[in-house]
């Protein structure tokens, strides 16, 4: 079953984020995402157990415009972090959490949806191309570890 996050399920979502994934987050930054844009972030339930989560969020453009710039003021959908239980893997959860931020995103009208993966997160990045993401960057050195991230972007014209 697929949820809003509520704050009591803090401390499951994150023992989730610990033990799948390096890039760790504080308690006030899954607090803070969650208070900015309460629809875009979910669980998934097996049998009443928080098993796994989305956060997104609603990118409103660049600070101060930039010559020439053509992201300034674009509105866009952000996937911070996506991670499921590693029992719970292979049953469909981490596209029903991806389909439906897509759509909570989608209802406020915004039309391209973005995020970074690990250029060697093969089951992640094969998720995406399934869900219509195409690699539109690289970026170097993104992670803490050195590892390059892929940008991916789904454009919902």
């Amino acid at each position: 079953m697929i949820r809003r996050f509520k704050e009591s399920d803090l401390d499951r979502v994150i023992y989730i984020n610990r033990r799948c994934l390096p890039e760790n987050y504080t308690p006030d930054f899954f607090l803070y995402h969650y208070r900015e844009f309460p629809d875009g972030f979910l669980v998934a339930e097996i049998d009443g157990t928080v098993v796994g989560y989305i956060m997104t969020r609603i990118d409103r453009g660049g600070i101060l415009p930039q010559p020439f710039s053509r992201e300034f003021g674009k509105v866009k959908g952000h996937v911070i972090s996506l991670a499921v239980m590693p029992h719970a893997r292979r049953r469909g959860i981490a596209e029903s959490l991806m389909r439906e931020a897509i759509q909570n995103i989608r209802s406020r009208g915004v039309k391209e949806v973005y995020l970074e993966v690990r250029v060697t997160n093969n089951p992640a990045i094969n998720l995406y191309r399934k869900l219509g993401f195409k690699v539109v960057n690289v970026l170097r050195r993104y992670y803490a570890d050195g590892e390059d991230a892929y940008v991916m972007s789904l454009r919902m014209d």
